[in-house]
């Protein structure tokens, strides 16, 4: 459950960098980063939020070898992604081996997640979760 904890709070902080660079971006009326706040929103906030979520409601999923690859791999590429896409974007190709190296590792840390949710999370732990108690009637 650690894992899922730490994803929903980085999954936070992408959050607030993302609508702050939105804001930022609409003051000083230059978009031309768009593309990588899309990206900070899309693959920090929600995506993080949603492994947070599934890593936290399926515990025995979030204790595996394969969640702490994936939620290394996955925190070490995103940012560095960020910065060579960020660079691209305005014109600066220095950072161009970026973009060849990390969305692979990217993808590769997300593919790491299917194959866990496919392992270890299993319908029984959905319906154990509802019978628990969780009584909705006042």
């Amino acid at each position: 459950m650690r894992v899922g904890i730490l994803f929903l709070k980085l999954a936070a902080l992408y959050f607030l960098v993302g609508v702050s660079m939105g804001l930022i971006m609409e003051v000083i009326k230059d978009h031309s980063l768009a593309g990588a706040h899309a990206h900070l929103n899309l693959l920090g906030w929600a995506s993080m939020a949603m492994f947070g979520v599934i890593y936290i409601l399926f515990p025995k999923a979030s204790e595996t070898l394969l969640a702490k690859l994936h939620f290394w791999l996955y925190n070490i590429s995103l940012p560095l992604f960020m910065l060579g896409l960020s660079f691209f974007l305005v014109g600066n190709t220095s950072l161009m081996f970026l973009l060849m190296i990390f969305p692979n590792l990217l993808v590769l840390s997300v593919v790491l997640f299917v194959v866990n949710v496919f392992v270890n999370v299993k319908g029984e732990d959905v319906n154990q979760f509802f019978k628990k108690g969780h009584n909705t009637s006042v």
